[in-house]
């Protein structure tokens, strides 16, 4: 358990400052000899020296599919140590160790509360010994509000009537379903954390807009009037700065909206692509990201120089799946970026003994990250960990162990014990 829970937000100004999409909570533990965490527009509590150097960072990316069907059932299912899919998710995260890990698919527990989910999962289920997994403690972490379940008050998917989760302005049922939570065993630096939420899609320059093929206009599919609200970012794009000995990496959270569930349009496989093109330009900074505003208002990318790791379920297989065609590949082929090239022993077994749309795929399974519909998609890679050149690669995985492996109970096969998505992570020398 830690010594002193989150700091959190009261006054009508911290709540717009919520809203906004940036503030953080962080609380410690006396062994690790911090001071209580801090909230938004505040400066981070500091520790009496800076924290050693470690030899490696471990980042990893998670969508464990903690998401609900109810708004407020996640915490519910937290508030006891006995979730059995929480309690295989958290022994996954135990085995792996990480420093640093993004959780997709967790879902926002609301503005009067932000962080009690993320405060119950650490509690319940990270600090408590899962199987044959060791307890781990994070005590930074960084929770903000997503797009998901937020209404448009628009027809988004032209389908004749307004409401539900297609009109959202990312798909959900509630606000903040399928949300997003990085935890750290390092601090994270409060005053430099950017968020994206509210950037809008119309704003990105030669943005692939969708387009009605019932009418001669082109990219038409959204009213300009639509355009005005709805956002780039399906769930939300985070610049999480999280201070490592005397070094500072900059954690690029998102989780781009899947590249289906959609018509002729494409509307969803293009904002799929543009939300991946926003980390492109982001981290090249300069002129590429002129036209990026954070929701504090402040604009351009990631400072030269920078250290980065960018994190999360993309949704996009460089070769295989419904992605746009070099839609991760903007990632992937950036000479800012290195691409670790993760792989397990689990997944080309599992491709082989699920067949299906899996013998059709041109990329190697050995890279696969997730365990999608033998029909369709198959199984594929859509979830990564890519660090800037400037921070050396040291070993890559993801964690799906080949069947005769005892931990392989973790994943199993559908339905799944944990989630159809492989915790993947890169050791990282600063």
């Amino acid at each position: 358990m830690r010594a002193s829970t989150p700091v959190r937000l009261t006054s009508a100004a911290a709540a717009a400052t919520l809203l906004a999409g940036a503030f953080l909570a962080s609380a410690s533990t006396a062994s690790a000899g911090t001071t209580a965490g801090t909230s938004a527009g505040t400066t981070q509590a500091t520790t009496s020296r800076p924290s050693p150097r470690p030899k490696t960072l471990r980042a990893a990316t998670y969508n464990l599919s903690l998401n609900r069907a109810v708004e407020g059932e996640l915490v519910a299912d937290l508030s006891s140590g006995d979730d059995v899919q929480a309690a295989t998710v958290a022994e996954v995260i135990q085995h792996a160790n990480p420093d640093i890990v993004l959780l997709n698919e967790f879902d926002y527990s609301g503005d009067a509360d932000p962080y009690a989910a993320a405060d119950l999962f650490r509690e319940n289920y990270l600090e408590v010994p899962q199987g044959t997994g060791k307890p781990v403690e994070y005590p930074y972490a960084f929770v903000a509000p997503s797009n998901t379940g937020i209404p448009s008050g628009f027809d988004l998917n032209n389908n004749g009537t307004v409401g539900g989760g297609d009109d959202a302005l990312g798909f959900g049922l509630f606000p903040g379903q399928y949300g997003m939570v990085v935890l750290s065993k390092y601090p994270i630096q409060v005053g430099q954390v950017r968020t994206f939420q509210d950037f809008k899609w119309a704003d990105m320059p030669g943005a692939l807009l969708p387009d009605d093929p019932t009418t001669a206009a082109p990219a038409d599919w959204y009213s300009a009037e639509e355009l005005a609200v709805l956002p780039l970012s399906s769930k939300s794009h985070w610049d999480v700065p999280v201070r490592v000995g005397r070094e500072t990496v900059h954690v690029l959270a998102a989780h781009p909206t899947p590249p289906s569930f959609d018509g002729v349009e494409d509307r969803n496989g293009l904002r799929n692509h543009d939300e991946i093109r926003f980390w492109a330009d982001y981290v090249r900074g300069g002129w590429a990201a002129r036209y990026q505003y954070d929701d504090q208002g402040r604009r351009g990318g990631l400072r030269p120089g920078s250290s980065f790791v960018i994190v999360g379920d993309y949704n996009a297989d460089p070769v295989d799946g419904d992605s746009v065609d070099s839609a991760i590949d903007q990632l992937l082929d950036n000479w800012r970026i290195t691409d670790p090239k993760a792989t397990s022993a689990g997944a080309p077994e599992a491709s082989a003994l699920q067949a299906g749309a899996n013998l059709t795929h041109v990329g190697n399974p050995k890279f696969d990250t997730a365990d999608f519909a033998d029909t369709a998609p198959g199984n594929l890679r859509v979830d990564y960990v890519l660090p800037s050149r400037d921070l050396r690669v040291r070993d890559a995985g993801v964690f799906w162990p080949a069947s005769t492996n005892p931990l392989s109970r973790l994943t199993g096969v559908f339905p799944f014990p944990s989630s159809d998505h492989r915790l993947t992570w890169t050791d990282l020398k600063l």
